[in-house]
Parts: structure tokens; sequence; C-alpha cells
């Protein structure tokens, strides 16, 4: 079946990139630094393990919202107590979205199921095209949800009915991901194999513009794998991407108008914040670029081969994850480590999401952490 070919790829991208001829690579030792900065933990709460999917928590101003594979939860914002749990029925493979009073998951046969945030209550249930391995998201009444052939659906918010699908030819060989999409003024923005990047419609569904991140190189399938696996980073005027093997480009996020690009490798994402454009590339080293230009400004390499996660914004620092479970927070100036956390030692798959004045980080194994940084 094509995805178990895509998940024999992604385990041979696994090994080429963690091994060689000569030895194996192994994953840089953390280094010694002197805080200056303290991560402080407000609350925890554990739900399941995610086994194989990599599920992202949601905030809405109502609550906190997680999942593990068989469970939904919702929590409180300030004190983590637990507020409900139901249990869709489903394998949860796809993370959770909320927004406009509904929580939403997605399960590894296609299940997308609509929940009332304040109680709970089922709003609706249906089926996507294929297994749903990112949260889907909510604006202006419409539900985006992306599938694992790489479809987008966008959903009636209230009867879970299809409004629009768009769909586009893919390649033979592609990396099996867990990217979604991002919602910004009325777009819904997302990468795609072959390294294009596309802005569609929220609410008809028609393809504003569509652009090229990367083209593939190479002799092999193998060596022209060039896909987009990550998140785009959006704001109001610019949307900029990443692609494995590829490149990294930024766009004009109304008109699509290449702004810059070079070549660059990522598979785990990147942000936009101020002036600046921040990237974990393809060995986990954490880069800063200067949005408007693309030119370097400063790296850190001490993160290498650790499994980090796309960086995530908080004031002057950036928040990132890693394999073994520890959240490193650097300056935003120049990349500097100055505190760091260890959590249950589970891998960080996913970056922080915004909770307040401060960040919500879930585990692989299942826990919950409020966090700020003083």
């Amino acid at each position: 079946m094509r995805f178990g070919r895509l998940l024999a790829l992604a385990l041979t991208l696994s090994i080429v990139a963690c091994s060689s001829d000569k030895a194996a690579i192994q994953p840089a030792k953390l280094v010694s630094f002197k805080p200056s900065a303290k991560v402080e933990v407000r609350w925890k709460q554990s739900v399941g393990e995610a086994g194989f999917s990599v599920l992202t928590p949601a905030v809405t101003r109502e609550g906190v919202f997680a999942a593990d594979t068989k469970y939904v939860y919702r929590f409180d914002r300030d004190n983590g107590k637990k507020v409900w749990r139901i249990e869709p029925g489903f394998t949860i493979s796809g993370g959770v979205g909320a927004g406009d009073g509904l929580v939403l998951v997605g399960g590894d046969k296609g299940e997308v199921a609509a929940y009332e945030d304040e109680t709970g209550n089922l709003r609706w249930k249906t089926k996507a095209s294929s297994e749903v391995l990112s949260a889907p998201k909510i604006a202006d009444g419409i539900v985006v949800v992306r599938t694992g052939n790489g479809r987008i659906a966008g959903l009636d918010a209230q009867d879970g009915k299809r409004i629009w699908l768009y769909e586009r030819s893919t390649p033979t060989l592609i990396v099996r991901n867990h990217a979604g999409i991002v919602i910004r003024n009325g777009m819904v923005y997302a990468g795609f194999a072959a390294g294009k990047v596309a802005a569609i419609g929220l609410t008809k569904g028609v393809v504003i513009w569509e652009s090229a991140v990367s083209h593939p190189k190479g002799n092999t399938e193998l060596e022209r794998i060039s896909d987009i696996t990550s998140l785009p980073a959006v704001d109001d005027t610019q949307i900029c991407a990443v692609a494995f093997q590829g490149r990294i480009a930024c766009f004009d996020a109304v008109q699509g108008g290449t702004l810059w690009s070079r070549d660059f490798s990522s598979d785990k994402g990147l942000s936009l914040f101020g002036s600046n454009l921040y990237i974990t590339d393809s060995d986990s080293n954490v880069l800063a670029a200067d949005r408007a230009t693309g030119s370097s400004l400063w790296k850190n390499d001490q993160l290498s081969f650790r499994a980090a996660t796309a960086t995530f914004p908080l004031d002057d620092f950036l928040l990132v994850g890693d394999y073994e479970g520890y959240i490193h927070v650097l300056k935003r100036e120049d990349g500097s480590f100055v505190a760091r956390q260890k959590t249950d030692g589970s891998a960080i798959l996913t970056p922080p999401v915004t909770l307040g004045d401060g960040a919500l980080i879930q585990t692989s194994g299942g826990e919950l952490y409020s966090i700020a940084i003083k």
C-alpha cells in the first residue's frame, strides 16, 4: 500500500540521518552554562502516551485541550485541573484543534469529530478521505482538515458537511509527516510534497496562489525528495517555508511573490518573530536569519542530532524541546543558552503553544506542562 511505502521511507530517512559508513552519529552532549533565566512550572498534568502519533494540545480563552490516542481532555488554564474527559471511539492521530466553541480531533482511519468545549458533548462526526495526521483547525465557521494523502477539506463547523476539497498530484515517494495547515486572514497556508507552498481561500477552497520553495534534484527518487514536512511560518505580510533536502524561502503572504530563497534543509520547522526568522535544521542546529533578506545572524550547534523541535519565540527567548524531554531556553539575540528544564524524559515532538504569558508543552509520554520564563 502507498502509506506502507511512506512509512518505510520515513524510517529510511531516519536511518540515513542518524548513521553513516563510518560510525553512528551521536546526539550532542548537553553543555554546562550559567543560567540567567529560570523555567517556572506553573502546573503539570497527565494524559496517556502518544504512541506513534504526534499529538499537539490546543489553548483557547476558555481552557486547555489535549489528547492521547484514546481520550480528549479539557483542563483549567490557570491550575491544570481536569474539567472533562471524553472517548471518541477511534484512535486519535492528529492532535487537538479548538476555537469557536468547538474541540476537534482526527483519527487514523479518517474520522473527524467535533465536541462542545464547555461540556464535551458531541456536535458531529464525519469521515475524511484518509488518516488525519495533524490537528484540525477552525476559523470563521469552517473546520479545515488535512489528511495523509495530501488533501485539505473545508467542513461546515455546524454539521461537519464538506464545503470544499483541495487536492493535488503527489510524487511517487513522499515523506510521511504531521505538518498541518495555518489559517490567517481568511487564507489557509500549507506546504506540500515536491517543495510547493499554497495559499487557499478559507471560504471556498479556491487556490489564491502557489509557489515553489524548492525543486527536486538528484538521480534517484530518494535524492529527489524535497518535501515541505513542517508548518509554514506566517504573519500578516510574509510566509516562510522550508523543505527537506531543499531550500528555504519567504513569500509575500497576499500575492505569493518570492522575497528571497536559499539552500537549506529542515524537517523540523521555523518561526517568525520581529525582524527575524528562526529555524531548526535537519541536524537539529538552531539558526537565526534576517526575515527581509535571509542572511544568517547566528547559529547554535549545541543541540545537534538531539531531534530538536522547531523554535517557539517567547518574549526575549526561544524555546526548543528535544528527544530526552528537555526544554532548552535560548536568548533570541544570539542563540546562547539561558535556562534548561527536564520534563518526564520522553521526547518532545512538537514546539510549545502559547498559554497566556507562558507556554504549554506536551511530551510523547503524555505529560502536560504549563511554564513561564522568569
